[in-house]
């Protein structure tokens, strides 16, 4: 594995937006002991097989256990988590094992985590560390009977650590707010890092452009269509949030119509909607000349790059994730996941995208980590501006 980066950053500075900055597949899929740094703007390349996807759904699994979700919903298809070659132990589990580091006041944290997935689903071990090494939180499966872990936390009071029992079926980590009484300055410490690692795992937006979905007639279907003024991972309801974001912020609504000329054939002057506000209206581009084109009779390449360009210009507001909301979002940072960033897109919309992503990057508060068959159009649209390439085949 290579990493290609413009440089850290400069020791002894702390951000206030809590980011994860390490993501850590010690035996998970395709991956072994792999550690893949995560700047403001990542791009995972590498030929199919590399473990580009595999590192983003593990991404994802843990923003999903930093919400509250169980392992059977973050881990669909635990199975395939495990390994290939790992054996079971000597009691017959198998499972395996992945952790991030997560910056921001509290300083850099560590979280690891191992799954037990045979002879069932459940966790093994947790466990959040310091910057100086103290271990803050661990638990451990002692009796494979119950359905717990046991935990234990720094305490620095009468008692060194206190312990007690936590789901086997949830992050501890993500408990810990609603367990940890805060009383003595170990439990603060232990809140204040389970608290940013939470905060930088929960708010991510996975993006994954479906040119069909976007093309579909009608509103979404009501499983899925949570509000229509929250734009889905697939994009499929872009002419409702387009509607609600061209009245919210005129200067940003200007500068999505600027990225889509730069990326789209044909003269655009103005992106708007027709049709009435129930989830029928359309979303389409005014030409300038009397011509309007709905987005529907746009390529894929045209389409997926209109939506990621929507997502990076906006924000939790508008997209369809759970921030948490206990925090000012002064605090908070949105990471876009986007596998395939450049699936469909010529080399002009990928330096296009490119180029949009270090300019929205650059400004603290949203984050992109995707992945790409390649690296040399991405740098060609963000030349001396910061770039984490990590190619997963070296």
């Amino acid at each position: 594995m290579t990493v290609l980066t413009p440089g850290a950053a400069e020791p002894g500075t702390r951000t206030l937006r809590p980011a994860l900055t390490e993501l850590r597949l010690t035996a998970c899929a395709s991956h072994f002991g792999v550690t893949l740094p995560v700047e403001p703007l990542t791009i995972l390349t590498g030929r199919s097989g590399s473990g580009r996807s595999s590192a983003l759904r593990a991404y994802r699994a843990l923003a999903r256990l930093a919400g509250g979700a169980s392992l059977a919903r973050a881990f669909p298809d635990p199975a395939g988590w495990v390994p290939e070659h790992a054996g079971p132990d000597a009691s017959g589990r198998r499972g395996f094992r992945v952790g991030c580091t997560v910056d921001g006041p509290a300083g850099p944290v560590r979280l690891d985590l191992a799954v037990q997935v045979e002879p069932e689903l459940r966790v093994a071990g947790e466990r959040l560390t310091g910057a100086d090494g103290t271990e803050l939180f661990v638990t451990a499966l002692r009796d494979p009977t119950r359905s717990t872990v046991q935990a234990a936390w720094y305490t620095a009071g009468a008692a060194v650590v206190t312990r007690a029992p936590f789901p086997d079926d949830r992050l501890g980590t993500a408990v810990v707010p609603l367990r940890v009484a805060g009383r003595t300055p170990g439990q603060r410490r232990v809140l204040a890092a389970a608290e940013q690692v939470v905060v930088a795992l929960r708010s991510v937006f996975v993006c994954d452009p479906d040119p069909e979905r976007m093309r579909a007639t009608g509103p979404p279907p009501a499983d899925t269509e949570r509000d229509a003024g929250r734009l889905l991972p697939d994009c499929g309801n872009l002419a409702a949030v387009l509607r609600r974001t061209r009245t919210e912020c005129a200067q940003r609504h200007a500068r999505l119509v600027a990225a889509v000329r730069a990326g789209c054939r044909g003269p655009v002057v103005d992106l708007r909607t027709e049709g009435p506000p129930d989830g029928t209206e359309r979303a389409v581009l005014d030409r300038g000349d009397g011509r309007l084109t709905p987005v529907q009779r746009l390529g894929d390449g045209e389409l997926r790059y209109l939506a990621l360009a929507l997502v990076l210009l906006t924000g939790p507001g508008v997209l369809d994730v759970d921030p948490a909301t206990e925090i000012p979002s002064a605090y908070q940072c949105l990471t876009v996941l986007a596998d395939d960033l450049d699936r469909s897109l010529d080399d002009r919309q990928v330096r296009e995208l490119a180029a949009l992503a270090a300019a929205m990057c650059a400004r603290g508060h949203v984050r992109l980590v995707g992945s790409a068959r390649g690296a040399a159009q991405l740098r060609a649209g963000v030349p001396g501006d910061p770039l984490t390439v990590v190619d997963l085949d070296r």
